[in-house]
């Protein structure tokens, strides 16, 4: 059975310019990393819970806050390692700045017995689809597109 998250994909339009906000993973692992590792913000979905749910509560964990709707079901995103990811777009707005996510516990440096804590989102931003479509995670991409396809139709 394979492994099952959902996210939030929030967007906004300034002066006709559609932007996304997304998400730089946390920890020391991708502190140096900028390219092809952004993302929505996600979880995995917890024992018996909607999907929808889930993107909610997984959003309101990373960046602090609470989405509202209306929301609108992407397509399903399939990863490599057989992962599933839901996401809805949502049209909102936030103030990176306010950022607040929830954390881990990481053992840092490997092999020295010290546990640290890091966020799961170390910092939020506003992209443009162009740049976004450098930032974020190859295999989401295919919500860049479906979110144009939503636009456009509107």
């Amino acid at each position: 059975m394979p492994v099952l998250a959902a996210g939030i994909l929030l967007y906004r339009i300034r002066s006709g310019v559609v932007q996304v906000l997304l998400i730089h993973p946390g920890g020391p692992y991708y502190k140096r990393k900028d390219e092809g590792i952004w993302s929505v913000p996600k979880g995995l979905l917890s024992e018996g819970e909607e999907e929808l749910t889930a993107a909610v509560r997984e959003f309101e964990e990373e960046t602090g806050m609470k989405p509202t709707g209306p929301f609108h079901l992407l397509p399903q995103v399939k990863y490599g390692s057989g992962k599933r990811l839901t996401v809805y777009a949502c049209e909102g707005d936030f103030e990176v700045g306010q950022l607040r996510s929830n954390t881990f516990e990481l053992e840092w440096p490997p092999g020295s017995g010290v546990k640290q804590e890091f966020p799961e989102a170390d910092k939020a931003e506003w992209f443009e689809l162009p740049e976004a479509c450098v930032k974020m995670l190859p295999a989401q991409l295919i919500l860049l597109d479906a979110l144009k396809s939503k636009i456009s139709a509107d």
